[in-house]
């Protein structure tokens, strides 16, 4: 069940192993589950509970999870040290990893911990850090996993091009549905039954989607509407294949459009082009974002843009496939070919109650970057 050859999962953990050696670190305390599978192929999703990989500056992996896992571990992972905590009403699973660690010789040592996980709430935080004081020192690593994870490898890639493709296959009929007297939810169907009729997985986000007033806010939420003879709809979705993902965002106009949506159209295609012509090998994620920021506001909608226009994308699991770095303000963070991109030129005019927006993925090259969609970018009216 492994969706890379076990040479490239060797080569990743060696790469793992060598930050880890630069940095002094003698073992690494995974708990971001985007890290498990990357490294290990590792594929799950009890990572809403406690579960822990150790990683060994001396190539030793070990697994800490729970019964109903250990099988998931055996059957999609390169991990053959697994080791299963019981659930009780007394649990302590730091405990548990703390003896596994000291069993690995690792007691007065240097470890690296993911901080930054979901999975890592502040209760399971506490048990594994009272586990830890007096046995041995710890650091935050969190973003050590994260950086190997920027650069795609080019069976990766193939993974995002998929995904991209199944984009594509959702904008299409989400076209093709959005017109007077559709309900959001049969749109919504609609698209999510091309991804997985199309070979994908289940997002690690879930899709935006808003009618009228509802168009203003981008995030999703509950309690879904029907579109209107003239109306915006709002959408913001993503292909995932392998969870890898490749994302689009677009407004449809329903009816007469409004010639303001038509200038902030025009804006925002003019924005992405932009960020797109500036979006190459050693330039930051923040000159991208000024890119974006000075197009918007010379077109005058400078009060109606967002303060980031974009993050990183690859395999990412629930509850979000945005992933680090962020194009915002001043961000140092370099662009390197292979990285994947996702850009969204997002205006919101709250006054007059409009929106446009348009993004879409894009994949960094050795001289600027490629469009990963077959979609143009022009005015969607239905």
């Amino acid at each position: 069940m492994l969706h890379f050859t076990r040479e490239e999962f060797e080569a990743r953990l060696r790469n793992a192993i060598a930050a880890m050696r630069d940095r002094s670190i003698d073992a690494l305390l995974i708990f971001r589950q985007e890290s498990m599978y990357y490294l290990t192929g590792y594929d799950t999703m009890g990572y809403s509970q406690f579960q822990c990989l150790v990683l060994g500056a001396d190539e030793r992996l070990v697994l800490l999870t729970r019964s109903a896992d250990m099988r998931q571990a055996r059957l999609t992972s390169t991990i053959e040290d697994i080791r299963v905590w019981v659930d009780r009403s007394d649990s302590n699973p730091g405990l548990d990893l703390r003896s596994i660690l000291k069993e690995y010789g690792l007691a007065g040592t240097r470890l690296g911990v993911e901080l930054d996980a979901y999975s890592l709430t502040g209760q399971r935080w506490e048990m594994v850090k009272s586990a830890l004081d007096g046995f041995c020192s710890h650091e935050d690593a969190s973003g050590l996993v994260n950086r190997l994870r920027l650069v795609k490898s080019p069976a990766e890639i193939t993974h995002v091009r998929r995904a991209a493709e199944l984009a594509d296959d959702a904008l299409a009929e989400a076209s093709r549905l959005a017109v007077p007297g559709a309900s959001e939810q049969d749109v919504l169907a609609a698209m999510h039954d091309a991804i997985f009729r199309g070979g994908g997985d289940y997002p690690a986000s879930r899709f935006i989607i808003g009618a009228g007033e509802r168009a203003m806010m981008v995030r999703n939420f509950t309690g879904y509407g029907t579109i209107g003879a003239n109306d915006q709809l709002q959408l913001e979705f993503g292909g995932a294949y392998r969870h890898y993902h490749s994302c689009l965002m677009r407004t449809i106009l329903i009816g007469q459009p409004d010639p303001t949506q038509v200038s902030m159209h025009a804006a925002c295609v003019e924005a992405l082009h932009a960020c797109q012509n500036a979006t190459r090998p050693g330039a930051t994620f923040g000159e991208v974002f000024d890119v974006h920021a000075k197009v918007l506001d010379a077109a005058g909608f400078g009060e109606h843009r967002l303060n980031a226009c974009g993050y990183s994308l690859g395999a990412l699991y629930p509850p979000t496939w945005m992933d680090w770095p962020m194009l915002y303000p001043g961000n140092p963070i370099e662009i390197q070919p292979n990285m994947v991109i996702f850009m969204h030129m997002i205006l919101l005019d709250s006054q007059r109650g409009l929106t446009m927006s348009v993004g879409e993925t894009v994949l960094i090259t050795d001289t600027g970057c490629e469009r990963l969609s077959s979609m143009g970018v022009d005015l969607i009216v239905n």
